[in-house]
């Protein structure tokens, strides 16, 4: 028994040495941000991304969402050291779509005040359900890449440079039927870079309408057999 238990330790040690480096232990979480919009670094919905900064710098990050689907995005930012900040500062999350248009928040705390004393600041931004279409002219959300970005907005100018870790999320609601509409954009905007979303840039197939549609037409098939069966008449023997 001790042999065998010798033996079977020793060739998964062998297997450990003969695995590629990094296999063990798969860490895919982003640890950085970009600077700009075309920067902006990649991270999927329901992933959580880090990235260290300075208090002044603009931070990026862009994520995908398709038709039918409610985004949400969250920030939490870990600030400085109380002892080396000097007084209360504003931070504020934006979020753009593919065409860089900057998409109204219907929920949560888009900007938020720190005290001195404060250790981080929480934001969050719900958007509108994204349109699988719209007119050219309207500024609903579509699918597509979307981007988050994260400042402060004011601080003391002696505060500017102190290093700040930030963590940003973003995930989604299945508005489902309830905003199902026809129509299609024929292709996502700006989201070469990103991972096709679940459920498609244009969302699901299936929708609350075709439950309806199905369960009216078997209610009215049902309706019609006993119908027929209560108005029939009876067999002459």
């Amino acid at each position: 028994m001790r042999m065998k238990r010798a033996l079977t330790a020793v060739l998964l040690a062998g297997a450990a040495l003969l695995a590629p480096a990094g296999t063990a232990v798969a860490d895919d979480t982003p640890s950085e941000a970009g600077t700009a919009f075309r920067t902006a670094v990649a991270i999927e919905q329901g992933q959580k991304a880090t990235a260290n900064g300075s208090t002044g710098d603009y931070l990026y990050w862009q994520f995908p969402a398709g038709a039918g689907q409610r985004p949400t995005v969250k920030a939490t930012v870990t600030l400085p050291d109380t002892a080396t900040r000097t007084g209360a500062a504003t931070w504020r999350l934006d979020v753009y779509d593919g065409l860089r248009r900057r998409q109204a928040c219907t929920a949560g705390e888009q900007a938020a005040t720190a005290s001195r004393q404060a250790a981080t600041v929480a934001l969050t931004c719900t958007l509108r359900t994204v349109r699988p279409w719209s007119e050219r002219w309207s500024n609903d959300p579509l699918p597509g890449a979307y981007y988050v970005r994260l400042t402060v907005t004011d601080a003391p100018d002696r505060d500017l440079g102190l290093p700040v870790k930030a963590e940003v999320q973003a995930t989604s609601e299945d508005m489902g039927g309830a905003h199902a509409e026809g129509g299609s954009l024929g292709k996502p905007l700006h989201a070469t870079a990103l991972a096709e979303p679940d459920g498609g840039w244009n969302g699901s197939w299936w929708s609350g309408r075709w439950g309806w549609t199905i369960g009216g037409a078997v209610l009215c098939a049902l309706a019609a057999i006993g119908g027929y069966t209560l108005t029939r008449h009876p067999r002459r023997r």
